[in-house]
């Protein structure tokens, strides 16, 4: 029995030795399991981050683009002492940062460190290559943690840290470009835009998808691309192919640049829109910025001031009210009307025209601009038929035009056209107010038959392969009979040969449009400062442009007059037109 129980002791003994061997056994694989984890792989991945799409003028000018951000990260402790003065001169000289901030970082730092986070990609290229020759030099060095045991080895790392867009052009097509903001996503820096095109266009402008790239890596950490690597296609944004001709466009900056300061205007607005398209060919302000490096000063320009500023625009009024009585057959064009010498009292109201005419003909009231005649023949028109014919003129409503924060402006509600004070002021344009695309989109009716176009900036996108995408845009629809369209085109001509348009007129081209020169309201008044504007159309045999000027308070003396400011910048800019040859003067009269 002893013998017995002693052989089971053994056994009992050894199987406890084995079992806890095992168990050893299990540990030892696990931690070395968990060791290998933690060494660096022999596979690396790489992401490569799709870029903003870019704006591109109808000349073929970049306008806005957007470049890639680079980081470069070493590892503090695997830089060589000996070594550090030579990594910091050739890292220095390779980027162009400062020696001493950078080797002052190095030394304040032990571990990973980002020396800079804006490195641009021909800066990146050249780093990348001086990554390897540091490895070469053997300016990094193995470090061996002494707590886990572990050894690692990281050079120097450029790796991309996002995007930054950039404006090549500076201040042109400013602020319709408009500008973006940076965004952090998964530490990746991108941009969203704010205003103009940037935000109009922000979902096709948006990058799609990144590149991920698998693959074996060499000793600075660069993925070896061969067969056996594995990377997905990268999709940047759409490309937006604008209608604007930049060329034209500093043009016409320049130009009104030049006015702005001549009238001591507070800003210009001009457009020149491709009648029978509704593409515009530019789109300027005098107040823009560099959204390259927005101040505060800039904030105020910041704004789209053809959509964004609302305005009495006054007499450019006139030609759709008359247009409202030819269409109901109110009044023949022919038809006299009394203009009481330039003064005409309406109970406690004096209306005044800034001519003596004792008479005009009905036509003539549009074309030497007469408050008191348009006064009168606008009583004629129903209340209804006034209110809804503005409408159809989109007043009041959005043009659709492909920019952001369009504003509606006013007209008076229907029961006030019951009132011939309302009906009569709204006629010249007092008592309403408008944006500049708003007049502009209207006036084009007169100059495409009677038939109305959304005007637009964006020609078309295009994707990284090439192909091209069309943009959906509202269909042209009738607002007047075509007959009534010929009969207004034809007195805006009038009102440039005879009228108060005479400075716009230019030799061999057909020439159309109407002044308007409005007080700007002020605490229930008006002021002493003015709006003045001409709107109206060049064509030639071929081509036929819609153009509107708008000068925001001239404050040169006597110069508040449209036919003293607006139109002469009008005139200035067909001829621009000729010269880039967009109008071609026939050389018969």
């Amino acid at each position: 029995m002893e013998q017995k129980d002693t052989r089971k002791i053994k056994i009992l003994f050894l199987f406890v030795i084995v079992t806890l061997g095992f168990i050893i056994f299990l540990g030892t694989l696990f931690y070395w399991a968990q060791i290998d984890r933690r060494l660096p792989r022999l596979t690396y991945k790489e992401q490569i981050h799709a870029t903003r799409g870019n704006i591109i003028s109808n000349d073929d000018f970049t306008v806005a683009s957007s470049k890639k951000l680079y980081k470069a990260v070493i590892n503090t402790q695997n830089i060589d002492p000996d070594k550090l003065d030579l990594f910091v001169n050739l890292y220095s000289l390779y980027s162009g940062d400062d020696k001493k901030r950078v080797k002052k970082r190095i030394l304040l730092r032990r571990g990973s460190l980002v020396l800079s986070y804006k490195i641009n990609p021909k800066s990146a290229k050249h780093l990348k290559s001086l990554a390897r020759k540091l490895f070469r030099l053997g300016v990094f060095r193995t470090y061996h943690n002494p707590k886990t045991g572990i050894a690692f080895l990281h050079g120097l790392s450029i790796v991309q840290s996002g995007e930054r867009r950039v404006y090549p052009v500076s201040t042109t097509l400013t602020p319709v470009v408009g500008y973006v903001k940076k965004i952090e996503k998964d530490g990746i820096t991108k941009v969203m835009g704010v205003k103009g095109l940037e935000r109009y266009y922000e979902d096709r402008l948006l990058s799609i998808q990144d590149t991920s790239v698998i693959g074996y890596r060499d000793i600075s950490n660069t993925v070896i691309l061969n067969r056996d690597s594995v990377s997905s296609r990268r999709i940047n944004g759409l490309d937006i192919h604008t209608t604007i001709s930049l060329k034209l466009q500093k043009m016409l900056e320049d130009l009104i640049d030049n006015y702005k300061v001549s009238l001591d205007a507070k800003e210009i607005v001009v457009a020149v829109m491709h009648s029978k398209s509704g593409a515009l060919l530019s789109l300027a302000s005098s107040n823009r910025y560099d959204p390259n490096f927005i101040r505060r000063s800039d904030y105020s320009n910041l704004n789209v001031s053809a959509i964004e500023y609302v305005y009495e625009p006054g007499s450019v009024m006139k030609p759709f009210t008359f247009s409202l009585l030819l269409e109901d057959k109110k009044v023949n064009p022919y038809d006299l009307v009394r203009t009481y010498g330039g003064k005409y009292k309406f109970g406690k109201r004096v209306i005044t025209d800034t001519h003596d005419y004792e008479w005009l003909s009905a036509e003539d009231v549009v074309v030497h601009s007469s408050n008191i005649g348009m006064f009168q023949l606008a009583q004629k028109l129903d209340p209804i038929e006034f209110y809804q014919g503005l409408k159809d003129f989109g007043f009041t409503q959005k043009t659709d035009i492909d920019l952001p924060y369009e504003r509606l402006g006013s007209i008076p509600p229907l029961h006030k056209f019951k009132s011939e004070t309302y009906k009569g002021t709204v006629s010249y344009g007092y008592g309403m107010t408008a944006t500049f695309m708003q007049i502009l989109k209207a006036y084009n009716v007169f100059n495409n038959n009677g038939r109305m176009l959304t005007p637009y900036i964006a020609s078309y996108l295009e994707g990284d392969d090439g192909k091209k995408y069309s943009i959906l845009r509202p269909g042209e629809k009738e607002v007047i009979p075509i007959s009534v369209a010929k009969r207004v085109h034809s007195i805006l001509i009038k009102t440039v040969q005879k009228g108060t348009g005479m400075k716009a007129r230019v030799d061999g081209l057909i020439i159309g449009g109407k002044t308007g020169t409005a007080h700007i309201a002020e605490k229930g008044g008006y002021s002493r400062r003015y709006n003045s504007s001409f709107f109206g159309f060049a064509n030639d045999k071929k081509n036929s442009f819609t153009i509107g000027v708008l000068v925001i308070e001239p404050k040169k003396k006597y110069h508040y007059f449209a036919s003293m400011s607006a139109v002469p910048i009008y005139k200035e800019i067909v001829l621009r037109l000729v010269e880039e040859g967009f109008l071609t003067p026939s050389l018969t009269p």
